[in-house]
């Protein structure tokens, strides 16, 4: 009789958690960065602008960093006019090797929001050891969804979370 209790305690908790499927991953935490122009932008007011926000943390020096964004920027277009998508690409470049940032950008032509965090404080902020990482908001600035490497492919499931947190 107690393997049965436990298999549809188990059972019932499978159901609840399939049950949701955006899970809650909390708010933008609140810190301010740099806009290659020099402007400080806090990081926590891309989760109020009303429309669903993908924030990539990449490097110059990382390659799964630069094709993840380069193959984003394949898509881009698309999911602004299907989506309303805004992306942030946060460069985790130290103070020595951020002034390549600007040329790296509009070398491979992102039309982005590049901010700098020289620093590293994002690393603490989101709880992560490695670029490339990337975090969607929803509309509502909650946090949706987590990812964190890249693989060729990794674009389409972005794009999935976006039309399940746009219908």
């Amino acid at each position: 009789m107690k393997i049965f209790t436990i298999v549809g305690l188990f059972s019932l908790s499978l159901m609840l958690m399939s049950a949701s499927n955006t899970e809650d991953l909390g708010v933008l935490p609140s810190y301010n960065l740099k806009t290659i122009k020099g402007q400080e932008v806090d990081i926590a007011s891309f989760g109020t602008n009303g429309k669903p926000t993908i924030i990539a943390f990449w490097a110059t020096w990382c390659k799964p960093c630069l094709n993840e964004l380069n193959a984003i920027a394949d898509y881009y277009e698309d999911w602004q006019e299907d989506y309303g998508v805004e992306l942030i690409a946060v460069s985790l470049d130290n103070q020595r090797t951020a002034p390549k940032v600007p040329g790296v950008v509009k070398s491979l032509s992102w039309d982005y929001e590049i901010l700098l965090d020289v620093n590293g404080e994002s690393y603490r902020k989101f709880n992560f050891a490695t670029p490339p990482y990337l975090v969607m908001v929803d509309a509502d600035g909650k946090i949706v969804y987590k990812h964190s490497g890249y693989l060729p492919g990794s674009e389409d499931e972005v794009e999935e979370k976006l039309m399940e947190i746009t219908q």
